[in-house]
C-alpha cells in the first residue's frame, strides 16, 4: 500500500463554517508556514478573513489551536521566559504578542510569577474572545491579524521537546537573598565603572563571595541525609557571535562547579548543577558579558568580524583561568579545605552524572580564531574585567 499525502487546504478551499473547522485550518496553514512556505500564511489568512469583519468562528478556532499547541510546548519544557527569547528571535512584534497572550491564557500557577516577568499578562476582558480584543489593540485588519496568528501558531509547531524540562526555581532563604544582593551590587557597579582595574577587582571580589557561599553551603548540606540532586538553567544569548559567547559561559559554569552545553539552534545554553550554583553563573555571565561587549567596542572604529570573534574567544578563555584560581584560592584559603574535598569530588560526580543522562551524546566543537590582534585584545580584556570587591 502506496504512502498517503496529508491533504492542505489551498487558496481555492472553502472558507470553514465552524469554530472547529476553523482551528484545524489554521493548524494546517501554520504546518505549512512551519515547513518553510513562502507567504503560506499570509495566503492563507487572505482566504479565511478576505474582508473586513473578522469571523466570528475564528476567535474560538485560533484560541483552540493555540491551546493545543502551547500545552505541547509546555509539556515539552518550554517556560515562558523560553517562549520569549524563542519568538523575539524567529517572528515578529504581533506574532510573539499573541504567543504571550496565549501563555498567559493557559498558564498554571507555578509558572505565574515568569509570566510577570516576560511581560505576559491577562490584559483582555475575560467575558469578551480574546482575538477582536487583541485585533483592535494592534490596529490590524483581520487578514494581517490571521497572518501573525498562523506565524505564531507555526513557530509553536517548530519548538522542540527540551532535554531539561523547565522548573521553576525555588524559593530563597533570607540569607541568601542578602548575598545574592551583595554580589549583584558589586557586578552591577563593574559594569558601571569606566575603569577597568576597579571593575576587574569587583568582579573578582563576586566570585569570591561566590564560591565563600557556595562551599560554607557545601558544608552545611554535608550531613544532610536528603541528596542533592542537580538542576538546569537554560541561558540566552544574543547574536552575534554565539559561539563565542557561549564559551564564556562554559568557563564561568566550570569554575562554579557546573557543566554547560549550547544549543546553537536555539542560542542557549543548558547549564546543570546546584540550583545556588546556577544563581552564581546566571549573574555572572550577565555581568562579563556586559564587560565584554563594552570592552570589545571601545577601541579604534573598523575593526571586523573576525577581530571581534576573536576578542571575545580570548576573553572567555582568559576569564575561564582568572575564575578558576579565584576559586581555588577561595578554597585553599577555608579552615575546612580538607573536609570540603572529598564533598565537592562527590558533588562534581553527581554533577557530571546527571549531566551525562541529560546529555549523553554531546559533541565537542572547537571555535576558530582568525584575528591575532583580537585575541590579544580580548585577554587584555578579561585581564581587566571585574570579576568583585
Amino acid at each position: 500500500m502506496g504512502k498517503q499525502k496529508r491533504r492542505t487546504p489551498g487558496p481555492g478551499t472553502p472558507r470553514p463554517g465552524t469554530a472547529e473547522e476553523f482551528g484545524d485550518a489554521l493548524l494546517a496553514a501554520a504546518s505549512e508556514t512551519a515547513r518553510g512556505v513562502r507567504r503560506a500564511a499570509g495566503t492563507h489568512a487572505n482566504r479565511l478573513a478576505p474582508g473586513l469583519e473578522l469571523p466570528a468562528e475564528a476567535a474560538e478556532g485560533a484560541r483552540r489551536a493555540a491551546h493545543l499547541l502551547i500545552s505541547r510546548a509546555r509539556r515539552g519544557g518550554w517556560l515562558p521566559e523560553d517562549l520569549d527569547q524563542a519568538a523575539r528571535r524567529r517572528v515578529d512584534e504581533f506574532a510573539r504578542s499573541f504567543v504571550l497572550d496565549t501563555a498567559a491564557a493557559d498558564v498554571d500557577t507555578t509558572s505565574r510569577d515568569r509570566l510577570d516577568d516576560v511581560g505576559a499578562v491577562r490584559w483582555w476582558t475575560e467575558s469578551e474572545p480574546h482575538l477582536p480584543q487583541w485585533v483592535a489593540k494592534h490596529i490590524l485588519t483581520p487578514a494581517e491579524a490571521l497572518t501573525s496568528v498562523i506565524e505564531a501558531l507555526g513557530f509553536l509547531m517548530t519548538l522542540p521537546v527540551l532535554t531539561t524540562p523547565g522548573t521553576a526555581a525555588p524559593k530563597r532563604p533570607a540569607a541568601d537573598e542578602k548575598k545574592l544582593g551583595r554580589v549583584r551590587a558589586l557586578l552591577a557597579k563593574a559594569e558601571s565603572s569606566a575603569f577597568p582595574e576597579e571593575a576587574e577587582a569587583l568582579s573578582a571580589k563576586a566570585q569570591e563571595l561566590m564560591t565563600r557561599h557556595a562551599l560554607d553551603r557545601v558544608l552545611v548540606e554535608a550531613g544532610a541525609s536528603a541528596p542533592d540532586v542537580p538542576a538546569s538553567r537554560r541561558i540566552w544569548l544574543d547574536t552575534p557571535y554565539v559561539d563565542a559567547k557561549s564559551l564564556l559561559v562554559d568557563v564561568v559554569a566550570k569554575a562554579n562547579r557546573c557543566r554547560a552545553v549550547f544549543d546553537p539552534r536555539w542560542d542557549f545554553v543548558t547549564v546543570v548543577g546546584d540550583e545556588d550554583d546556577l544563581d552564581a553563573v546566571a549573574l555572572l555571565t550577565t555581568s562579563l558579558l556586559v564587560q565584554a561587549t563594552r570592552a570589545m567596542i571601545a577601541g579604534p572604529a573598523g575593526r571586523d568580524r573576525a577581530f571581534r570573534k576573536s576578542f571575545l574567544v580570548a576573553y572567555a578563555t582568559r576569564i575561564g583561568e582568572r575564575l578558576e584560581a579565584v576559586a581555588e584560592a577561595t578554597l585553599t584559603a577555608t579552615p575546612d579545605a580538607d573536609r570540603l574535598l572529598p564533598v565537592l569530588a562527590s558533588h562534581e560526580l553527581k554533577v557530571n552524572a546527571a549531566f551525562t543522562a541529560l546529555f549523553p551524546q554531546v559533541v565537542g566543537k572547537s571555535v576558530t580564531v582568525r584575528s591575532h590582534e583580537g585575541w590579544d585584545a580580548g585577554r587584555e580584556a578579561a585581564d581587566r574585567a571585574r570579576l568583585g570587591e
